[in-house]
């Protein structure tokens, strides 16, 4: 039997050496266009949503450091089905209270309008005040807002009409740098102050109550800021 020359039984390993090689110089395949979208979008969003977040991390507080008000803004919040205040609204409006009894300011302006279509916020809200113990005629009821810039706005327009310029703004803790956003365009002296919960909460329920907050306060940035804006 004969065997092939021993200089080609070399060359041969050698062909299928640059045969792998060729292969592996191949160029990767480019993305297609839909997945150059997706990506886009997907950047997009992380961007928008970091935008809202640092947003947040710097809002402001307040423009004064006093510890006496005009007014107490007390922000409103959800009433369900069959008219019973949210934990959160109760939450504000006691923390109101307290405040009110601390001596922060003589008189609470309480902000919401309808829920479910003929439950009035403000009016849950002077009831649970009025409950705990303020006089009527210290709670003023601001019946029309939708959102926080009509709590805002319509509030304001309640203490230019009686010459008050300072307030302490009351809300849930999660709401306030959106709250701060929108009170840094008001022309009066502000402070917020948070209102801890009636109970414990959980961290999801927190970490939820952070993200809707997010989604909320990019909402104001791209949107409600200009098309809803309200002159005091």
């Amino acid at each position: 039997m004969q065997h092939p020359p021993q200089q080609l039984r070399r060359q041969a390993p050698r062909r299928r050496i640059r045969r792998r090689a060729r292969s592996h110089s191949r160029p990767a395949r480019r993305l297609g266009w839909r997945a150059r979208i997706i990506l886009a979008a997907s950047a997009l969003v992380f961007a928008l949503f970091a935008w809202a977040a640092f947003a947040r991390s710097l809002a402001p507080t307040g423009n004064t450091q006093a510890d006496h008000f005009d007014a107490i803004i007390v922000l409103g919040a959800t009433i369900d089905r069959d008219g019973n205040p949210s934990p959160a609204l109760q939450a504000r409006v006691t923390e109101a209270v307290r405040e009110y009894e601390r001596g922060a300011a003589p008189r609470l302006i309480v902000s919401g309008g309808l829920s479910h279509g003929h439950f009035l916020q403000a009016q849950a809200m002077a009831r649970i005040a009025e409950s705990q113990g303020i006089p009527a005629s210290a709670v003023f009821l601001e019946p029309n807002a939708q959102n926080t810039i009509e709590n805002a706005c319509f509030s304001v327009r309640i203490m230019k009409s009686h010459g008050w310029t300072s307030a302490e703004v009351v809300s849930s803790a999660s709401h306030l740098p959106r709250t701060g956003i929108i009170f840094s365009r008001m022309p009066i002296t502000w402070r917020s102050h948070a209102a801890p919960p009636l109970e414990p909460q959980s961290g999801a329920a927190t970490s939820t109550s952070q993200a809707s907050e997010i989604v909320h306060t990019l909402y104001y940035l791209v949107y409600s800021n200009w098309a809803q804006r309200c002159s005091p």
